[in-house]
């Protein structure tokens, strides 16, 4: 566990670039060859393992971001307009990720120049740059975490509540903020599926009533569905409302 955390950190800089401008980054030369000595083995299946990790870094700092709730009120929107595969779903997480890119650009700065550039210069060592590069990220995470996700899993692990920031650590406070923003999102998701509710109740009875039993009442309330998100500006409201619910 204590391996993860600093993985993370490790793969900041390859995440941040755009942010940045070009950075050097250093060239690294990995050779398979046939091990002469048992040691020789040992340390490359210790690289096969530390690159499967880094693999799996940038998907675990997505997590750690605005975009686990973006992407899920994303397909909430998609499936309450009933419009199947439009918009795409790689456009959606396109967009979640622009949208995150915009989000956590102030972490993003801030983790880069009180950690990643001084660790670049060095002028901090290794311990300090990873504490002040993730500390913006763990900030963010907390103030969008609820008390009683993070208290359940002190709880499983039977550990006392911590009393300050510094004392929650990542492990603990990953998994909480991501049920937390889960909860969220369902929220939210719950809300947009409401007025799109009402219109295929209000389309479904008139069908009723007309004796027209046989015509899928999506056929006709899609169309309806689009127009009224259109006119109401949807796409405006819930980005700007969404972007506005991160603290």
């Amino acid at each position: 566990m204590k391996l993860m955390p600093k993985l993370l950190f490790a793969s900041l800089p390859f995440l941040l670039l755009p942010l940045f401008g070009a950075v050097d980054v250093p060239t690294v030369n990995l050779t398979m060859s046939a091990p002469a000595e048992p040691k020789d083995l040992v340390n490359t299946l210790n690289i096969i393992i530390v690159l499967t990790l880094l693999v799996l870094a940038p998907s675990l700092i997505l997590v750690m971001t605005s975009f686990l709730r973006l992407i899920v009120v994303f397909a909430f929107l998609r499936q309450a307009l009933g419009t199947q595969q439009t918009p795409p779903t790689q456009l959606l997480v396109t967009l979640a990720l622009v949208l995150t890119l915009f989000i956590m650009e102030p972490m993003g700065k801030e983790a880069y120049e009180k950690g990643i550039q001084p660790y670049m210069d060095k002028k901090i060592g290794y311990e300090v740059a990873y504490d002040e590069a993730v500390k913006p990220f763990k900030s963010f995470m907390l103030r969008n975490t609820r008390e009683s996700d993070l208290a359940l899993f002190y709880r499983i692990r039977n550990l006392p509540n911590p009393t300050t920031e510094e004392e929650v650590t990542l492990p603990i406070l990953l998994p909480a903020f991501m049920i937390s923003e889960l909860k969220t999102a369902f929220e939210i998701g719950f809300l947009i599926f409401l007025p799109f509710l009402v219109i295929d109740m209000v389309v479904s009875s008139v069908l009723m009533s007309m004796g027209m039993m046989m015509l899928p009442p999506v056929m006709i309330s899609l169309p309806f569905k689009i127009l009224i998100f259109v006119l109401v500006d949807g796409w405006h409201l819930l980005v700007g409302n969404l972007v506005e619910s991160f603290k």
